[in-house]
């Protein structure tokens, strides 16, 4: 069984590239050429140089004592949350810049749910000198208030999203539209593992890093590459891309992804789509997708704006469907209390997407000689309303 992405961009029967006659040409290109470019010594000289000197690579690996004390296995951390920007996002943004730089395009957009995606974006436009305009639904804009701000400092134009339920579905939607209408000079940096081919794959190359590190890192360690366990929070998946990527084929690694539940899998407020999506296209790919009887999209929720999406990416819809992952859905006030728990016991307040993939502990047991490895995504400063709101802090 293969879990990576085939010539035809697909894993399995997700995935392709069903996109508007007006995009063929600069998503035609981009598959022509991502794969060449990457391969160049030049691009992964400067790739390389940017993640270790300005994003700060390697991120640690951080046997959390206390926490493994707690639920009896034990427990690394991998700290994407360390990263500039606090997030594994960056990972992304600045392979995609470089991308776009080698492709002649002087223009770009993107799209954000928790905020956390444009931040990158704006980050490595500033960086690079480059136009950066963001979408971001407006409700999104609302509760991830600092990211906004964030974002404007570093120079991009925030665009909000008024359509639909305003959230980051919308604003991937505006962004679409907005690289229909300037196709030639503009470079659309997609944040997830979601998309037309190439995106699903390029987004989870340059996220590879990740799991690229875990092994040398577990080998200093625990004497071994392999973990017996790789967790991960998932909405469109490209954190979780990242981290099972160079794991995907070690049958001995389990793989557990972790969705949003929302307020209860049946509660009708929910993001789980591994339980309730069918068969679908979304924003260019084929996947897993929440929707009605007649396929019309339903409105996700997540109390986490990074989860709050209605698909999930084609390479975590195959590892579903092929029973490769184990996919766990986690519900708002589990996820909550997670994210307090670690705050207290390690001293480490996560982002509340990364909460979600914490929340398992309470009900997923592991041996205490199991070594699982949870990917910590993202830092908690953007979701600090959120938990005082909740917590009546």
């Amino acid at each position: 069984m293969n879990y990576n992405v085939d010539e035809k961009g697909y894993y399995g029967e997700f995935g392709g590239a069903f996109i508007p006659e007006m995009l063929y040409p600069n998503v035609e290109n981009l598959r022509q050429q991502y794969l060449k470019i990457m391969a160049e010594p030049s691009f992964k000289k400067e790739f390389d140089q940017l993640l270790k000197d300005y994003v700060g690579r390697p991120s640690p690996l951080y046997f959390a004592k206390r926490l493994s004390e707690k639920y009896n296995t034990k427990v690394y951390l991998k700290r994407e949350d360390l990263n500039h920007t606090g997030a594994h996002k960056v990972n992304n943004t600045i392979g995609q810049i470089l991308m776009a730089k080698r492709l002649g395009k002087t223009r770009i957009i993107a799209e954000t749910g928790a905020g956390q995606h444009g931040v990158a974006t704006a980050t490595v436009c500033a960086l690079m000198g480059m136009e950066c305009i963001v979408y971001m639904g407006e409700i999104d804009i609302a509760r991830q208030a600092p990211n906004v701000a964030r974002m404007k400092m570093l120079g991009a134009e925030v665009r909000p999203a008024l359509s639909g339920s305003r959230t980051l579905k919308d604003a991937t939607n505006e962004a679409i539209r907005d690289w229909i209408n300037n196709p030639v000079d503009t470079h659309y940096i997609i944040g997830s593992a979601i998309g037309p081919h190439p995106y699903p794959d390029m987004v989870t190359r340059f996220q590879s890093i990740i799991s690229e590190e875990i092994k040398w890192q577990l080998k200093e360690k625990e004497g071994k590459e392999n973990p017996d366990y790789v967790v991960a929070c998932i909405g469109g998946g490209s954190n979780a891309a990242g981290t099972f990527y160079h794991f995907l084929h070690e049958r001995e690694v389990g793989i557990i992804a972790v969705e949003a539940a929302g307020k209860g899998v049946d509660s009708g407020e929910s993001a789980a789509t591994s339980v309730l999506g069918k068969m679908g296209i979304i924003h260019g790919c084929k996947t897993l997708l929440m929707q009605t009887v007649d396929g019309q999209i339903t409105e996700p929720y997540s109390i986490s704006a990074g989860l709050d999406y209605p698909g999930v990416g084609p390479m975590h819809a195959h590892l579903y469907k092929t029973g490769r992952a184990e996919f766990i859905a986690v519900t708002d006030d589990e996820a909550m209390q997670a994210g307090m728990v670690l705050s207290k016991l390690e001293g480490i307040i996560p982002a509340i997407e990364s909460s979600h993939a914490f929340a398992i502990l309470e009900t997923r047991k592991f041996k205490p000689e199991d070594v699982v490895v949870f990917n910590l995504s993202g830092r908690g400063d953007k979701d600090l309303d959120t938990y005082i709101n909740y917590f009546k802090l």
